[in-house]
């Protein structure tokens, strides 16, 4: 197998960057511009609907800042294009990531404008790396967003992913279980996501099967008797209603041998109408204990229906919806410089100014711990009674601890979603939470704004 369909190798990590970031790099270089520079990633506005946003994919950001560097392949395309000095494409060669990174860690909650990851590194360091870091925490911070939003819709009801088919990729597909069990996700039908996260696999059968042998009944059989431990039957490949029928017939027959049938899948038509009917059939036949999965074109707004109509439904499998964040499947997140060489800088274009300087967010509870509001400050502040939220996850190009587990990052998630108020987790229309700059930012935004605007009066006259 070509193992390149799957994997960046180190060699190769400097070049999944935008060409821009790479002529500004030999611009740099040639002006001898290597002092620290600061830059804030955060997002500029809410994806539809959204109240908050979860965020994921920092271990990635990490692993790729650590091995970050331009091979002697990746150098010798670069001098192929003619755009590029000798002696910038040298100084490439002995390049890696030497800066700090702070972040909000994984499975925390944010909210637009808030900074959730900032770098400081030597200028071409912290540039080059623009690229990745927004590729990596844009998607996945949607992905587990979305998940979320299922998570929070089915009230308590498990949910899984089922979503790898139709990711947009392989790297999709496996983030998706990742974020997805960080935001509260029970399982992943992905094996290879199932392994590499540690994550419980989940699955039944497909149409396919029951088609492959003579009869629904006999099918059901089979797969009763290859798996006796994990059962569960797919009931809508001919009549889910005659399905059902045969699923208690498989399901007596199990208990005739000490067994039990686990559950039966939902896979299209009406789901409230259909798992009524079906609850019906199973709790007749005393097979109460038999749980409903309901999967297929199912998502938060799905979900929500379905729970609120009464719908028996134990198991929700989400998948393309999910997995692309279909109603959302892109924002803003940007990556801006806030410092340079000690002077702090800023953009005045309209609705995208970027207030200056190295930042925190403060976190401010009520009485009861649940969210109040944030606090975006400088760094240098410290905002009695508020929680600093973002923390130093690398000095000097190397992870300051290991990355924590999945199971620490869900954790994580649920204080967080705990915390935040059933107003900002409407699926519909959620008010925005208040976040604001403190006295103190402001007063140096208004300064730095000041200083920008006198300068191009000067260059103007």
């Amino acid at each position: 197998m070509n193992q390149r369909a799957f994997h960046i190798t180190r060699a190769d990590l400097g070049l999944f960057t935008d060409l821009y970031e790479l002529t500004m790099a030999q611009t740099y270089f040639e002006q001898g511009m290597f002092s620290p520079a600061t830059f804030d990633l955060f997002f500029r506005s809410y994806p539809p609907n959204r109240g908050y946003l979860v965020c994921a994919g920092l271990e990635d950001v990490l692993d790729f800042l650590e091995g970050v560097s331009f091979g002697d392949g990746s150098r010798e395309y670069l001098r192929e294009t003619g755009m590029f000095t000798g002696d910038f494409l040298d100084f490439l060669g002995d390049l890696q990531f030497s800066g700090n990174v702070r972040a909000l860690p994984e499975g925390r909650i944010f909210f637009a404008n808030e900074p959730v990851l900032e770098v400081t590194a030597p200028m071409i360091e912290a540039q080059l790396v623009e690229t990745l870091i927004i590729n990596r925490l844009n998607f996945q911070s949607l992905q587990a967003t979305k998940a979320a939003r299922c998570v929070s819709a089915a009230q308590g009801r498990a949910v899984s992913d089922f979503g790898a088919r139709r990711a947009p990729g392989i790297d999709s597909a496996l983030t998706m279980a990742r974020s997805g069990f960080i935001s509260g996700f029970q399982s992943t039908s992905n094996v290879m996501a199932a392994r590499r996260y540690s994550i419980p696999p989940a699955g039944t059968m497909a149409h396919s099967m029951i088609t492959a042998f003579p009869t629904e009944v006999e099918a059901f059989r089979a797969y009763a008797t290859a798996f006796p431990q994990r059962t569960i039957l797919l009931l809508d490949t001919y009549d889910t209603i005659e399905g059902a029928h045969n699923a208690v017939q498989v399901g007596r027959e199990m208990e005739a041998r000490g067994q039990r049938l686990a559950g039966v899948r939902l896979d299209s038509g009406d789901y409230l109408d259909l798992s009524l009917q079906v609850r019906r059939i199973l709790d007749k036949a005393g097979l109460n204990y038999v749980r409903i999965v309901a999967s297929g074109g199912i998502d938060e707004y799905e979900i929500e229906r379905l729970v609120a109509g009464g719908a028996p439904i134990d198991i929700f499998g989400v998948g393309t919806k999910v997995t692309t964040s279909a109603d959302a499947p892109y924002c803003d997140m940007s990556y801006k410089l806030t410092c340079y060489d000690g002077r702090p800088v800023m953009k005045l274009s309209p609705e995208k100014v970027s207030p200056p300087g190295a930042k925190q967010i403060y976190r401010l509870r009520d009485s009861e711990g649940q969210f109040e509001r944030d606090v975006i400050t400088l760094l240098e502040e410290n905002l009695p009674g508020g929680e600093a939220l973002l923390e130093t996850v690398m000095e000097g190009g190397r992870k300051t601890d290991r990355c924590p587990s999945l199971a620490v990052m869900r954790e994580r998630f649920e204080q967080d979603f705990g915390g935040l108020d059933v107003h900002f987790k409407k699926l519909h229309n959620p008010p925005h939470y208040p976040v604001a700059f403190s006295p103190a930012l402001t007063r140096l935004a208004g300064q730095v704004q000041g200083q920008i605007l006198e300068n191009l009066d000067s260059s103007g006259n």
